[in-house]
């Protein structure tokens, strides 16, 4: 049971100090990083009294809050080498720039551990913000930021919703309309590729594959057709080929994230499976503008540079705070080849 002031007292400094066993204004180095250098054990000593009192930042001061200070913006990514994030932190850098912003990247790769650590370090350097684009303990990264009175804006994952700003597409309709766009192709046997359990995978952003499966799940009902994956190239060739090798292929497939399409793509071929004429596949994201590929793919998209735009308001204050209801982003078809679609060949009279 926790033993701190009167719950109908807000918990002040003074408080938070007493509990630590040490000084009001060694409590306020400790909430506004980078006014003075403090000591990771006394550091610890504070966020574990603030811990014990339950202690939140006054929400009108939030509102009120200060003009950015440091000209840096921090942004939490799992991994660089999928190509969503890469595309993400690309628009979220090119857009800070122009705003006359420094973003700072941490790369995590799906390590909680590197999470609080990386989140820590932005608090030592100074940042004004964090983006977050996704986490395993949205929590802890919360509590850090919270401690540190650094706003979070959480960018394209809905992991541990924690309270405000929280901007993301609609990914339960991004896998519905994947889904319907192959019914209305005729196609009836749809199976979905991706994982989304720990048992699944360890890595990779499940929260979203799931939330795209159960998109597709509202359209083909108790007809659904699973395959989980580790959300990796080869766990997706891997799962896929053997699936082939051993039942009846599937005549539509909705893959649950870009990263995995080329390798279904690949089992596909290596089965002598025609896309689409066999198999017709739609997937997530990915460049349109990239249409030389053997097969150009069709994709559900993210507004990504209208998200990024949304989000660096939130980081600037420049935007009123959303309390507990994320900004969900519309998405959109591109039609490809891989779902049966006649494509003009616009690649063809490029320069």
């Amino acid at each position: 049971m926790r033993h701190g002031p009167d719950e109908t007292k807000r918990v002040t400094i003074a408080d938070i100090a007493r509990r630590a066993g040490t000084s009001t204004a060694v409590v306020s180095y400790v909430l506004n990083p980078g006014s003075r250098p403090v000591s990771d054990r006394l550091r610890a000593r504070v966020t574990a009294a603030m811990d014990d009192l339950d202690y939140r930042p006054d929400r009108h001061a939030r509102g009120l809050r200060r003009q950015p200070r440091w000209g840096q913006i921090g942004l939490l990514v799992p991994d660089l080498t999928f190509p969503l994030y890469a595309a993400l932190a690309g628009c979220i850098t090119r857009q800070g720039r122009a705003r006359g912003q420094l973003v700072i990247t941490g790369t995590t790769g799906f390590h909680a551990g590197a999470e609080a650590e990386l989140v820590r370090g932005f608090a030592d350097v100074g940042v004004d913000s964090l983006l977050v684009t996704g986490i395993l303990d949205g929590q802890s990264c919360a509590r850090i930021c919270r401690h540190a009175r650094i706003p979070v804006i959480w960018v394209h994952t809905n992991r541990d919703i924690v309270g405000s700003n929280v901007v993301t597409a609609d990914h339960v309709r991004a896998g519905r309309l994947a889904t319907q766009h192959l019914v209305d192709h005729g196609r009836r046997a749809i199976t979905f590729v991706g994982g989304f359990t720990e048992q699944d995978t360890a890595s990779g952003d499940r929260d979203t594959v799931y939330l795209r499966y159960s998109g597709y799940r509202s359209v083909v009902g108790i007809e659904e057709r699973h395959i989980p994956t580790d959300l990796t190239l080869r766990g997706a060739y891997r799962e896929f080929h053997r699936h082939l090798t051993a039942a009846a292929p599937p005549d539509g497939v909705v893959v649950g994230t870009q990263g995995q399409a080329a390798a279904v793509l690949r089992a596909l071929a290596d089965k002598g499976l025609r896309v689409p004429d066999d198999v017709a596949v739609v997937s997530f994201d990915g460049d349109t503008r990239n249409a030389y590929g053997q097969t150009i793919l069709t994709t559900v998209q993210q507004q990504l540079e209208e998200m990024t735009e949304v989000a660096l308001d939130l980081a600037l204050g420049l935007r009123a705070e959303s309390e507990g209801v994320p900004e969900l982003f519309e998405v959109a078809l591109s039609r490809g080849e891989s779902c049966g679609c006649a494509v003009p060949p616009s690649y063809a009279a490029a320069p």
